[in-house]
């Protein structure tokens, strides 16, 4: 996930426990959604579509505080 922006993420990822845990919360939620489409965990096709929405609105929310971090550096 934004790869432009890996080095900025690994050095914000060590220092702001907020951005962390965004971060690992979208991760973690991409692999029960991915065991839930490859059928390893059971889930309705409802359950799936609430999943990637919210995991959309946090991989929006990661990409404008990457931003705003990128720009504010000098």
């Amino acid at each position: 996930m934004f790869p432009e922006y890996r080095e900025l993420i690994t050095r914000i990822k060590g220092q702001d426990g907020h951005f962390t845990a965004l971060f690992d919360r979208h991760n973690d939620l991409d692999q029960r959604i991915q065991n839930m489409e490859a059928r390893i965990v059971q889930a309705t096709g409802l359950e799936i579509e609430n999943l990637k929405k919210e995991k959309l609105q946090l991989k929006d929310q990661i990409y404008a505080y990457l931003r705003r971090v990128d720009t504010a550096q000098p």
